[in-house]
Order: structure tokens, then sequence, then C-alpha cells
């Protein structure tokens, strides 16, 4: 082992060396005398020293060679230890914690979570248990009434026919009476429909229930605006062109329509626009309607045979408006020819 080299001297002075005893300290005082040179250590004195003496004392006092005095202290370091093995934490009893006991302490924990979830939300369950049940007797109402609408309690008993002029009323409710004792809302339209077609007067129809046990029919008849004469005889048709009723005579009432074209053309179309915008004091007085054109639609007044020059369809209700007005001032007893085919400027001959 290599020996270390020499430390400087410290300055002399009168007290003693932490290392030395006192007696060898105050006799080499008095006599100045040197020490005696110590021995260096071996190496195994040296590891000894290490491995035990130094060690618990943390120095070993080395003697410098030459040196009137001792050397200081050196610390060595202390050996290594292996670590401390890795306990496992303990129990309150003092012995190692399980799985069983992790899994109740969280679920004890989760327990605990779940009750101050519940405290903090008790308004909000109160108010969702609220809803639920206005829902559920909403719901509950709903379907009652469902199941009792189409029960046997809201059969049909009645039947009421509301706007025939033309058309008997009792003769339709008939038609319709295979409806009586069915629910209201199962009332079959498709059947009223085809029941209703054998009435060629009506020209639209509409169902009103009433609850409890009445089912109204609501009737809109066909305009009738005069005949035409065909093979089979004079057929009353309205201003679609549907043919109401044939007879082999003309029916009282009725104007002869003489159309060119037929019931089919555009001449037609627009005689029987006219026809329909007429007031109904005119419309009787009416009895003939001729039109070769959609622009020359002609009325015979019946008798007097005043003719009635209308022209075109258009503007129908201002000339309507215009011939009663001078039908007032000019009676027809005394006319020849109304020609309102200018409705400002209505012409008397």
């Amino acid at each position: 082992m290599r020996r270390p080299s020499p430390l400087p001297q410290p300055p002399s002075s009168g007290g003693r060396s932490v290392a030395e005893p006192a007696g060898a300290g105050a006799r080499r005082a008095d006599s100045r005398e040197p020490l005696p040179r110590r021995a260096a250590p071996s190496d195994a004195t040296l590891e000894h020293l290490n491995g035990d003496g130094a060690a618990e004392s943390g120095a070993v006092l080395l003697d410098m060679e030459g040196a009137d005095t001792t050397a200081p202290i050196i610390p060595l370091a202390p050996p290594s230890r292996p670590p401390a093995p890795r306990r496992e934490p303990a129990d309150a009893a003092g012995g190692e914690v399980g799985f069983g006991q992790v899994w109740k302490a969280a679920r004890a924990r989760r327990k605990a979570l779940r009750a101050e979830i519940r405290r903090f939300t008790v308004r909000q369950r109160r108010r969702r248990a609220v809803w639920l049940g206005v829902a559920a007797s909403l719901l509950l109402l709903a379907l009652g009434s469902v199941a009792a609408a189409y029960s046997p309690l809201f059969g049909v008993e009645k039947i009421s026919v509301v706007g025939t002029q033309q058309l008997s009323a009792d003769e339709i409710a008939d038609a319709l009476s295979g409806q009586l004792g069915t629910p209201l809302p199962l009332v079959d339209e498709s059947a009223v429909k085809a029941q209703l077609v054998a009435f060629p007067l009506i020209e639209t129809y509409a169902l009103e229930a009433r609850p409890p046990h009445d089912l109204v029919v609501r009737i809109v008849e066909r305009t009738p605006i005069g005949l035409v004469q065909t093979r089979a005889g004079y057929t009353l048709v309205d201003a679609a062109g549907v043919a109401l009723s044939t007879t082999a005579t003309p029916s009282a009432g009725s104007p002869l329509l003489t159309i060119t074209g037929g019931v089919d053309s555009d001449a037609f179309t627009a005689a029987g626009q006219v026809m329909r915008s007429l007031p109904a004091e005119i419309r009787a007085q009416v009895t003939a309607v001729t039109a070769t054109t959609p622009d020359d639609v002609t009325l015979t007044l019946g008798g007097t045979n005043t003719q009635v020059v209308w022209g075109s369809a258009e503007r129908s209700a201002q000339k309507a408006v215009s011939l009663q007005k001078m039908m007032i001032n000019r009676p027809p007893a005394d006319v020849t020819t109304y020609d309102v085919s200018s409705p400002d400027a209505v012409v008397v001959r």
C-alpha cells in the first residue's frame, strides 16, 4: 500500500494534540525530545483497521515521516451496506394486508361515495320523479281515451245530412245506414264514398263526428246550368259537364244549352262560368245559352226574348253586377239587347 504524502507541520503551540496523551505531551514540551518514530502500518493492519477498527471509530492516526507531531485524523468512508429488504404494509393487528381487506375497503369507499351522491342529488331525483309521474298520467289518459273512442261506447247511432236542396236527406241517411253501430273513429270513408256516388247531384261531401253517437254528413250539391240535347233526350248538366239526370222532354226552369263542340269544349267551360256567376233571380230568367267560342257567350231571357251579349267569361262577376243594375233601370220588357261585354260601358238597345 502506498504511504500518504507528508502533510505540512502545524504551528507549534503550547496546547496538546488531540491525539496524543496528556503525559506524553507534557514530557515532550519540557524535554523537547523527539518522539520515537512509529512504524508505518502494514497492509494487513490497514485492512484490519479499515474493516473493523477504523470503520467503527471513523479515523486512523498516522505519523508522518520526519515529523515532530502526529498527523491529523483522516476520516474513512463507512463500508457500504446492502439495502434493507422491502416490507409489506402491516394492518392494525400487525399482520400483512390481504386482498380481502383491500376489497372491503374499496367497497366501503364506494358505498360512502354513493351515499354522498344521493344526498346531493335528492332534489333532482324528486323533480325527475314528478315529471315521470306526470308523463305516466298523460300516457294513461291518452291510452284510456283511445281505448274508449274505439270501443262501442262511441258507436254511431244517428246520421244527419246537411246541405241538401234538390236531394232528399232521408234517402242519403238510409244509404249510409250500414255505418250504424260503428265506432266514430272507425267509420269507413271508402264505404261512405261508394254509397254517395249513387247521387250525381252531390259535388262534394264531408264527414263530421260529434261524440258520443252522431255522424254528420255535409253535402254540397252540384249547380245545374242547363239541358244538353242528346239522343237519349235532354240531359241536365252542371258547369263541369257532369250529367245529373236525363229526361225525354225538357224540364221546366232549365235553359237549353247550344254549345259548339259539346260539353268537352272551351266554349262550354266559358258558358258554365257565366251561368255560375249570375245572381239567382237573373239565372231563373235565362231560357237559352249559346256559344260558338269562349268569347261569344250569349244569354236569352224568357218572356221578352231579350238577348244578353256577354262575351268572354273574364270579369264575369263585374258583368253580372252591371247587368243587374241595368235591368233595374231598364227592365227587359223595354230592351232588346243588353251588351255587357265591356262592363264599364254597358250598351242597351
